[in-house]
C-alpha cells in the first residue's frame, strides 16, 4: 500500500477516535448533571425533576464549552 494512503487512513482513524472521545465526554457531563440533579431533587422532595433538568443543562453547556475549547485549541 502506498505511503500516502497509509498516512491518510491513519489520520482518518485519529479523527474518528478524537471526535468519538468528545462525544463520550459530553455524555459523561450530562450523566453527572442528571445524577447530581436527581440527588438534589430527592433531598428537597420536589414534585417535578426541576433540579435534574437544571443541572443536566448546566453541565451540558459546560461540557460543550470544554469540548469546543479543546477542539479549537488543536
Amino acid at each position: 500500500m502506498p505511503e500516502k494512503q497509509t498516512e491518510k487512513r491513519t489520520s482518518r482513524v485519529k479523527n474518528v477516535l478524537r471526535y468519538s472521545g468528545m462525544t463520550f465526554q459530553i455524555a459523561a457531563y450530562i450523566a453527572v448533571g442528571v445524577f447530581i440533579g436527581g440527588k438534589v431533587d430527592a433531598y428537597f422532595s420536589t414534585s417535578e425533576p426541576y433540579f435534574t433538568a437544571l443541572f443536566s443543562i448546566i453541565l451540558l453547556v459546560s461540557g460543550l464549552y470544554v469540548t469546543l475549547k479543546d477542539l479549537f485549541k488543536s
